[in-house]
């Protein structure tokens, strides 16, 4: 790597950015980035330039020697880059509305990343993340590609199958949340809180939750039970959990298990804000709206407050943060979507895990954790096996490996209501998924 790093972001125009700029600037002594190149496409071009214009200026304000590059060119973006982010969402939020609101018809949790709405995120996006993988490898070889783009579990499984780059991490914020959530219940500094984390994207779990490395996760088990306490994200209800099912898991769930464990209670309050016209789709709209108003003021020069209700809470510290260790080949412990390599027993070697690793420059090295609990491997299979299937049919346009990854989900209820999920949502997405309409009509 050179000592005047490249960044590339890809999808550079999302109301994200401000962030990801904020955490540049903010460890710029130790992660020497010189230039930071915002891609997007052709729709997203106003965005970029009210985003890249606000970087600009945050750059400036703080007195840090950073250039910005807006650019809908791709290609001429990756030449020579360190490390290449990817943030982008194929169809914008109009897609996502049609992934929440469609399955709800049916009866079926409508989510970005869970169930049906997270399978034809997958459609849509994995083909295009493959894209920038083959043009990675011919234009920049060395660098690494940190994939925050969701389903980021299935996007990393992707690219380490199915492309020919290996340099591939995929990054959460849900783990750096929980430890941060853990840090507010005890009212102590974040530093002092680790977690051990182990599962897939969005099925992770706590193995156990450490304060200056004393166990403290009885104590945080309990906390959470209280709806109050409990540690959720901004896209997600705060609903509690029964003591005893806490108890007898003894283990740390992470929101995202809300749709695993109280589904119906997940549906029920899901198809309430559908009716008052405020699915997480529609909310996020109107607060993009208002943000890049926000954005567009001259005056403003920093990463505004509001941001923080986008549901990106500690994406720039969990982002930079890795960009850092790996620069600095710092040897500290984050969890991250990575190749298995034998950590979780069960989980095939080659597939991608979200587990606790040491972060070099040689890229992740994850810490060994052998079988899941008993109580939770049964989920974490069924999910991994989703997902392979999932990525088969993303790659292939294969109609009947959709309609098999959609019928072994586990929010779905049956085959029948697979296929008319399906069947509505594919012709619904039918712009973004080519792949899927080259060869014959679905049946």
């Amino acid at each position: 790597m050179s000592q005047g790093l490249k960044i590339v972001t890809i999808g550079g125009g999302s109301s994200y950015t401000p962030e990801l700029i904020e955490g540049f600037i903010k460890y710029h002594e130790e992660l020497p980035v010189k230039e930071i190149w915002l891609v997007d496409i052709e729709e997203g071009k106003e965005k970029l330039e009210i985003v890249g214009e606000l970087a600009r200026r945050m750059v400036a304000k703080a007195g840090v020697s950073i250039d910005i590059f807006l650019t809908l060119d791709r290609k001429k973006a990756l030449a020579k880059a360190d490390f290449v982010t990817t943030q982008l969402r194929v169809g914008q939020l109009a897609a996502r509305a049609l992934d929440e609101k469609i399955p709800l018809k049916h009866g079926v949790i409508g989510q970005e990343t869970n169930g049906p709405g997270g399978l034809f995120k997958a459609f849509r996006t994995i083909p295009v993340i493959l894209e920038i993988a083959k043009e990675m490898e011919e234009l920049c070889p060395d660098a690494w590609l940190i994939n925050f783009t969701n389903p980021a579990g299935m996007v990393t499984e992707a690219v380490l199958r199915y492309s020919g780059i290996s340099k591939v991490v995929g990054l959460c914020n849900v783990p750096i949340g929980m430890e941060r959530g853990v840090a507010d219940l005890l009212n102590v500094d974040p530093g002092r809180v680790r977690i051990d984390f182990a599962g897939l994207n969005h099925m992770v779990y706590g193995l156990d939750v450490y304060v200056d490395g004393k166990s403290v996760k009885s104590e945080i088990i309990e906390l959470i039970t209280d709806p109050e306490k409990a540690i959720t994200m901004q896209n997600i209800h705060a609903m509690g959990w029964e003591p005893a099912f806490l108890r007898g898991l003894n283990l740390f769930p992470c929101p995202y298990h809300n749709y695993y464990y109280k589904t119906g209670d997940v549906l029920a309050q899901e198809l309430k804000d559908a009716e008052k016209g405020e699915t997480r789709a529609e909310v996020v709209q109107k607060l993009e709206e208002g943000l890049f108003e926000l954005y567009k003021d001259p005056e403003l020069a920093i990463k505004p407050p509001q941001l923080e209700k986008r549901g990106g809470a500690y994406y720039s510290d969990a982002a930079v943060r890795l960009i850092r260790s790996m620069y600095m080949d710092k040897c500290d412990i984050q969890a991250v979507n990575t190749v298995n390599h034998g950590a979780i027993t069960g989980i095939p070697y080659e597939s991608a895990v979200e587990v606790s690793c040491i972060i070099t420059k040689d890229g992740p090295k994850p810490i060994t954790v052998g079988e899941l609990p008993i109580a939770v491997q049964g989920l974490v299979m069924q999910i991994k096996s989703f997902e392979r299937v999932a990525i088969e049919a993303a790659i292939s346009g294969d109609y009947e490996k959709a309609l098999l990854a959609m019928t072994i989900n586990p929010l779905v209820p049956s085959d029948r209501v697979a296929k008319l999920i399906l069947d509505e949502m594919l012709e619904a997405h039918k712009a973004y998924l080519p792949q899927f309409f080259r060869k014959k009509v679905f049946v």
